[in-house]
């Protein structure tokens, strides 16, 4: 299964290895750059650097190809707008989202996302 990942702080690095090891073929993708740059030490080529709300970024990443997107960066609005645009623009089957703030819920449900998980 080809999975994508956006955020790689705690919770997108676990996963990240989780998957890894359990042979996913993954791919995360990570906004800031010195961040990303030790991910890309330890875990290798799987860590792309870039706004994984962008397009362009995504489509590089391989997001037409992808059986499941995971949005676990520190914004809800970030997490919402990236599985819109994965499900709706490249058209992801599964989208999952962190939230941080549990009144946001029902938005993210509301459109769309498919799995809601309050942090």
């Amino acid at each position: 299964m080809y999975i994508m990942v956006i955020g790689c702080s705690e919770i997108g690095y676990h996963l990240t290895k989780a998957l890894l090891a359990t042979g996913h073929e993954v791919v995360v993708i990570e906004k800031d750059q010195a961040r990303c740059q030790l991910l890309t030490d330890e875990l290798g080529s799987v860590v792309q650097w870039g706004d994984g709300t962008d397009e362009v970024v995504l489509k590089q990443a391989g997001a037409s190809r992808a059986d499941v997107f995971v949005a676990v960066t520190g914004r809800d609005e970030t997490n919402l707008v990236a599985c819109q645009v994965t499900k709706h623009v490249f058209q992801v089957p599964r989208t999952m989202a962190v939230l941080k703030d549990s009144k946001n819920e029902p938005v993210f449900h509301l459109l769309g996302v498919d799995v809601v998980v309050n942090a």
